[in-house]
């Protein structure tokens, strides 16, 4: 472009997102631009330890660095009875206690952000969350906005509702999530519009908390599992990105005690999902009995694992996109990076949802025949033994995995996104 511009990334106080936009702000930063990261206190080390600049945002009451760092994991915690409940049924506690918790943390957000806008005077705002920041769309600059989560974060009549983990014909399914979830939001939106109308913003219709950017919205969802909807989006404001894979470090795989030379299985739920130590341990208990090696992510709750059978090696973190090429299956929670990543490397996956658009993705896996869906709690070691039979063995899935693998690696989420963000700091357009 022959200038330098900054480009202000915003993402969700949580792994998926932000490590999203670590990939593309890697891209922008390969072409001689700066990316800026704006973020919650507990966030601002993983964007530092990446090499980029970061500024703190508060998105809750301000506390302690360390109390901050664990807000979203004692909330996720403090919620895994609930894990058990449909996402029918989840809509009354976690999703309701979610969306007031993202209301709030817009409007703390509204304290800092004008004054650190003002402040950076960022070119671009990347942000990736699922609710406004008026702050953004008033600072006169053009931004995009990430969708890191399920395509159906941007609703259509003829599409499963986000969150609901309904198939994609079964609409009756669709209606009766939709009806519950208004009802219960309500009071919840209305308190949002209510912050809107204070910071000069039209009122949002019902179930609605965000809206499309003019500019431009970036999809990571990938072609292969994309939804049929009634109402096209444009290219010129739409654009997929087919995941967006960072670089991560290198990763060796060890040698393990017993089954060294049997197929590998990569085990995450998350960095959240990892409170879930009853879950973890019972699925280690079960690859004690399986001719399989595993890698399991059990996150900061690594002391609590006492006894660990021959053929299985836990870790605290896995750096995870260089984890997975180097698997033959992997077994996760449905969380946005690992479902896209599974389909870039074309690798087979179970999921085994338990919030959030996991079950969409979950549902999604299966239906499009990349891999399986399997209840959290509601499944026997035969279950599983029979759907990693399947992952390594079902020739028409692993064909179609590879195709997948192959057109998504083509087309290089990362440098796509540059492009078009380059695009928008020329123009102020993207012509598709």
């Amino acid at each position: 472009m022959g200038e330098h511009k900054t480009v202000a990334f915003f993402p969700e106080a949580a792994y998926g997102p932000a490590l999203n936009s670590v990939g593309i702000a890697q891209a922008i930063e390969a072409r001689g631009h700066k990316a800026v990261f704006l973020s919650d206190p507990g966030f601002l080390d993983v964007y530092r330890s990446y090499g980029f600049e970061a500024h703190p945002i508060n998105l809750s009451e301000p506390m302690p660095p360390e109390q901050m760092a664990k807000f979203w994991s004692d909330f996720i915690n403090g919620h895994i009875p609930n894990f058990r409940k449909s996402p029918y049924d989840q809509v009354d506690n976690y999703v309701k206690d979610c969306w007031t918790a993202i209301v709030d943390s817009a409007k703390w957000a509204q304290k800092d952000l004008p004054d650190t806008l003002a402040r950076l005077n960022p070119d671009l705002i990347a942000v990736d969350n699922v609710i406004l920041f008026p702050a953004i769309k008033q600072f006169g600059k053009p931004w995009v906005r990430i969708i890191s989560c399920s395509e159906n974060e941007i609703d259509d009549p003829a599409i499963p509702p986000h969150l609901s983990g309904c198939s994609e014909h079964d609409r009756e399914g669709h209606r009766a999530y939709r009806a519950h979830f208004n009802e219960v939001i309500k009071p919840i939106h209305d308190d949002f519009n209510g912050f809107l109308a204070s910071c000069g913003e039209a009122p949002y219709p019902i179930g609605q908390f965000f809206e499309t950017s003019p500019y431009m919205n970036l999809l990571l969802y990938p072609e292969a599992v994309k939804f049929k909807r009634q109402e096209q989006l444009s290219p010129a404001q739409f654009q997929y990105l087919e995941g967006c894979v960072r670089k991560e470090q290198p990763y060796d795989v060890p040698t393990f005690a017993a089954n060294n030379d049997k197929p590998l299985i990569y085990i995450s739920y998350g960095s959240l999902g990892a409170g879930d130590t009853d879950l973890l341990k019972r699925i280690i208990a079960a690859f004690a009995k399986l001719p399989y090696r595993a890698l399991v992510n059990v996150g900061d709750y690594i002391d609590q694992y006492s006894e660990v059978p021959p053929n299985v090696i836990i870790d605290k973190w896995f750096p995870q996109p260089s984890v997975i090429p180097q698997v033959d299956a992997v077994i996760h929670h449905g969380g946005n990076n690992s479902f896209t990543e599974c389909l870039y490397f074309g690798k087979p996956a179970i999921i085994m949802p338990y919030v959030w658009d996991g079950h969409d993705n979950a549902t999604r896996v299966e239906e499009t025949g990349h891999g399986f869906k399997l209840p959290r709690y509601d499944w026997t070691e035969e279950d599983l033994a029979a759907k990693l039979n399947g992952c390594l063995t079902d020739s028409a899935m692993q064909s179609k995995l590879a195709a997948t693998s192959a057109h998504m690696q083509a087309q290089n989420g990362p440098a796509k996104a540059a492009d078009i963000l380059e695009a928008l700091l020329r123009h102020g357009h993207y012509n598709a």
